[in-house]
C-alpha cells in the first residue's frame, strides 16, 4: 500500500491470509463500574448461576434508581426466579416463550401477558427456548440437558430427549430440525417430531455457542478451547477448523453470520472478534479490544477486572458489524474498511445486542437493566427504556421493530413498545 493511501475495499472472497488487527485504546476508568468486579458474565446460560450473584449489592444500586421508572406496556410475572431466555414466534410475533431459574418455561401472549400454556416437566434452569421457523413448534431446554418440544396449537408435548449439560439450542431456519450444543463437545441434530438424530463430535470440551448458517446446509460451532468449526449438516463432516493462531486464545462466547452467510463473526473471552470468510474458512480480519487498563499488582484473593466479547451481529442494510463487550463498550465496525466506526459506552456490561432487520439501528441490553437503541451511522443513542429492577438477561425484537421483550434477574419479563420519531 502506498503511503497515505486509505485502506482498500474488503475482498470477501479472496484467499489473502492478511489479518488486520484493529487496536482500540484501553477503556477509561468509568467504562466498567467498580461493583462489576465480581460479576462473571461470560455466558449466563452455561453454568448454574450462584443464587448470591443475583442478590449482590450492585442489584440494590440498580433498584434504587429504577424502581420508579417503568416504560413497559406489559409485565409477565409468573416466573418465581431469574428469567434467562426469551424468543418470539417468527410467524406472527404475537407469542413469547420464556425460561427461567425456577425450572419453568411459559408460552404467553405479548399483547396482554396472558398465559397460553406452561412447558412443564423441566428439572433444572430453563436456559434455552425458541419457536420453529413456522411457529408450529416450541422447544425448551434446561441446563441438565432435558429438551422438550411442544406443538403450539395443541399445547401438547410431542417430543423430548436428554443430552449432556446443555450449552445452546437453535432451530433450523427452514425445517423442523433442532440443533443443540453440549458440555461434552458434541453438537446434536434432530428431526422433529420423528427424533431422527445425528451428532457432530467436537473437541473434548464444551461446544459453547453455535449458529446454523442462512443456507441451512452448514452450521458454525465455537468451543471452549478457542477453536471454531464449520460443519456440513448433511454429510456430518467438518468443512473448516480454525485453531491455534487462527482460532481464539480463550473460550468462544458467541457467533453470528451476515444475511447471505458469506461472513461469520466469532467472539471470545480473549476480547477479540474475528471476521471469517465462510467459504474458505480464512480469517479476514481481527477486531481487538484491550482487555483492561494496567493496574497495580492484585493482592492475594482479589480478582482482576475482566472483559470479554458477549454478543455480536451484522447489519443487514450497511456493511457494519456490532460487538458488545462486558466492560460496557458497544463497538461499531465498518467492514468495508475493517476499521472502528463508533464506540458507544454503557455504564455496565452489555449482555446482548440485536440489529433491526431493515435499518442501521442496533439494540443493546445490559446489566444496568436498560434497553438502548443506537444509530450505527452516527453512534448516537436514539432512546432508552427502563422498567426492570435487576439486570436484563435476554431480549427479543419483533420483525417490524415496534416491540422489545426483555427478561431479567428480577423474575419478570416485560414488553416495551418502541416509538421512533424517524418512522
Amino acid at each position: 500500500m502506498e503511503p497515505g493511501e486509505g485502506p482498500g475495499p474488503l475482498d470477501l472472497h479472496g484467499d489473502e491470509e492478511i489479518i488486520e488487527v484493529v487496536e482500540l485504546g484501553p477503556p477509561g476508568p468509568d467504562d466498567l463500574a467498580e461493583e462489576m468486579e465480581d460479576v462473571d458474565f461470560e455466558d449466563e446460560g452455561a453454568e448454574e448461576p450462584d443464587a448470591e450473584t443475583w442478590e449482590s449489592e450492585d442489584d440494590e444500586g440498580v433498584e434504587d434508581g429504577m424502581e420508579a421508572q417503568d416504560d413497559s406496556e406489559v409485565t409477565f410475572s409468573l416466573h418465581s426466579d431469574s428469567v434467562f431466555c426469551v424468543s418470539l414466534d417468527p410467524k406472527t410475533n404475537t407469542l413469547a416463550v420464556t425460561g427461567g431459574e425456577d425450572d419453568k418455561a411459559f408460552v404467553w401472549r405479548v399483547s396482554d401477558g396472558e398465559l397460553l400454556f406452561e412447558c412443564s416437566g423441566h428439572k433444572d434452569s430453563v436456559t434455552c427456548a425458541g419457536f420453529s421457523h413456522d411457529s408450529v413448534f416450541v422447544a425448551t431446554g434446561d441446563m441438565s440437558g432435558l429438551i422438550k418440544v411442544w406443538r403450539v396449537d395443541a399445547k401438547e408435548e410431542v417430543w423430548s430427549f436428554e443430552v449432556g449439560d446443555l450449552e445452546w439450542m437453535e432451530w433450523h431456519p427452514q425445517a423442523h430440525v433442532l440443533l443443540a450444543g453440549t458440555a461434552d463437545g458434541n453438537t446434536w441434530m434432530w428431526k422433529i417430531p420423528s427424533g431422527d438424530c445425528k451428532t457432530f463430535q467436537g473437541p473434548a470440551c464444551p461446544a459453547t455457542c453455535g449458529r446454523i448458517l442462512p443456507d441451512g446446509k452448514r452450521a458454525v460451532v465455537g468451543y471452549e478451547d478457542g477453536t471454531m468449526r464449520i460443519w456440513d449438516l448433511k454429510q456430518g463432516t467438518s468443512l473448516h477448523v480454525l485453531k491455534g493462531q487462527d482460532g481464539h486464545q480463550d473460550p468462544l462466547t458467541c457467533v453470528a453470520s451476515n444475511q447471505d452467510g458469506s461472513l461469520i463473526m466469532t467472539g471470545s473471552v480473549d476480547c477479540h472478534a474475528k471476521l471469517i470468510n465462510s467459504a474458505t474458512g480464512k480469517v479476514v480480519c481481527v477486531f481487538k479490544m484491550e482487555s483492561v487498563t494496567p493496574k497495580a499488582p492484585i493482592s492475594e484473593g482479589e480478582e482482576a477486572e475482566s472483559n470479554s466479547v458477549e454478543s455480536l451481529g451484522f447489519c443487514n442494510v450497511m456493511p457494519l458489524a456490532a460487538v458488545g463487550y462486558l466492560d460496557g463498550t458497544l463497538a461499531i465496525y465498518d467492514l468495508s474498511t475493517q476499521s472502528l466506526r463508533h464506540k458507544c459506552q454503557h455504564e455496565s456490561g452489555i449482555v446482548q445486542l440485536l440489529w433491526e432487520e431493515s435499518s442501521a439501528v442496533v439494540y443493546t441490553c445490559s446489566l444496568d437493566g436498560a434497553v438502548r437503541l443506537w444509530d450505527a451511522r452516527s453512534g448516537k443513542m436514539i432512546s432508552e427504556y427502563r422498567g426492570h429492577s435487576a439486570e436484563i438477561l435476554d431480549f427479543a425484537v419483533n420483525k417490524d421493530a415496534s416491540i422489545v421483550v426483555t427478561t431479567s434477574g428480577d423474575h419478570q419479563a416485560k414488553v416495551f413498545c418502541v416509538q421512533r420519531p424517524d418512522r
